[in-house]
């Protein structure tokens, strides 16, 4: 059966059973942008990811016989959480491998659907090689997070909705790890709307879908750190990338600062709360990396499962490489009324004081000599230009941290 014609199965099969996700304009990043975009909203799907349509397309499509015993499947996070809710839902056990780094947000929220979670490995790749093995021996039915036939057909249906709602699409962007959600939206688009420009999205930190889409199969690159922890897969699937090679237009890359800076501009901009791997296609927008936009744009947010310690850690980091926080170290004369003076110098440059610290007991200070550390809330890096060449010419001697 064609991959299509899957997807309009698994549509039938989802729809009382998932939520039929918003497609919101943003009036914002329309303007910015000089084209209508619109934000397709998977972060605020059940389990919240798109990873629950395939996980649960697949395990309804299976006879009772080849659950009987139970399921098992690797996953950064969201496949867990959906392969974990369909299995409830199913009334089936549920084995979850999940690498050692993935955030405790994802590794609780899988417990709470139920399942028995597995933390093993350095990433995905490892943690996947571990649940095969593991799968041998217990019997139970493997849930591929991308690379099957069903799971691609689920994700498909996010297309089905995105057409249905705005049939003059012009450009659809899409996160990329495996490809097993970009497979299926595109199978989906080029029957529909064979005219529809359809980009994938990688970290440049697992680039593995680029290089695979460059050489015509699936190759493997190595996996560093990154915010978009749900789409870092050393290696794609056998069965996405010729899916993806003749279908999707092209694959772009981002860095870790511009996915960071999109996080925290959705915060801002839109009130949505996305993951890593959910804001890389604004992080390519906002950043130059599609050349050539024009027309309706719709924009996937994939994902919203980010934990509370990640998202402090990703706003400040957004915040810095917008140019709208600054760490400064100065060293001033350690006498009565020269913090003040500082203080008012720096609010004559308009520059907020978010946090000071005053050490005066460093070894490497010379006696009667202090140290401050100044976080500052800033407009931009014009202004964070003007608060230091300010404070040299009032003779300061300061380091930008």
């Amino acid at each position: 059966m064609q991959l299509y014609e899957l997807i309009l199965e698994a549509h039938e099969r989802l729809k009382k059973r998932i939520r039929r996700t918003e497609l919101i304009h943003s009036h914002y990043y329309s303007e910015k942008l000089g084209a209508p975009l619109l934000f397709k909203c998977e972060n605020l799907q059940r389990t919240g990811s798109f990873k629950i349509r395939g996980a649960l397309n697949f395990m309804t499509a299976q006879s009772r016989e080849a659950l009987k015993h139970g399921v098992i499947t690797a996953s950064a996070g969201n496949h867990a959480q959906g392969v974990a809710f369909s299995a409830d839902l199913l009334g089936v056990k549920a084995s979850i491998y999940m690498p050692e780094i993935t955030p405790p947000q994802k590794v609780q929220s899988t417990r709470d659907y139920g399942a028995e979670v597995v933390l093993t490995g350095r990433n995905f790749d490892e943690a996947c090689q571990a649940a095969l093995q593991a799968q041998h021996s217990t019997g139970a039915l493997f849930v591929h997070p991308f690379d099957d036939p069903l799971v691609m057909a689920g994700q498909g249906t996010i297309a089905l909705e995105i057409l249905e709602d705005l049939p003059d699409l012009k450009n659809l962007i899409v996160p990329v790890g495996g490809g097993g959600l970009i497979a299926g939206i595109a199978a989906a688009v080029r029957v529909i709307a064979p005219h529809v420009r359809i980009i994938g999205v990688e970290s440049m930190a697992a680039p593995s879908m680029s290089a695979s889409f460059k050489a015509g199969k699936p190759c493997e690159t190595p996996v560093s750190v990154t915010l978009a922890d749900g789409i870092a897969v050393k290696r794609p699937g056998a069965l996405t990338v010729p899916v993806i090679r003749g279908s999707v237009d092209e694959i772009v890359l981002v860095e870790e600062e511009e996915i960071a800076q999109a996080i925290v501009s959705l915060l801002e901009k839109t009130k949505l709360l996305v993951e890593g791997a959910g804001a890389v296609p604004l992080a390519a927008v906002l950043h130059d990396r599609i050349q050539g936009l024009s027309g309706k744009t719709v924009c996937l947010l994939s994902g919203g499962n980010i934990d509370v310690k990640t998202i402090a850690l990703v706003v400040e980091r957004g915040l810095l490489a917008a140019g709208r926080y600054l760490k400064l170290s100065i060293e001033l004369d350690d006498l009565p009324g020269a913090l003040a003076t500082l203080s008012a110098d720096i609010a004559a440059t308009r520059a907020n004081i978010f946090l000071i610290n005053h050490d005066r007991r460093s070894k490497s200070l010379p006696l009667g000599r202090t140290d401050v550390s100044l976080e500052l809330e800033t407009r931009g890096y014009e202004h964070i230009r003007e608060i230091v060449q300010e404070l040299e010419r009032k003779g300061y001697s300061l380091k930008v941290e």
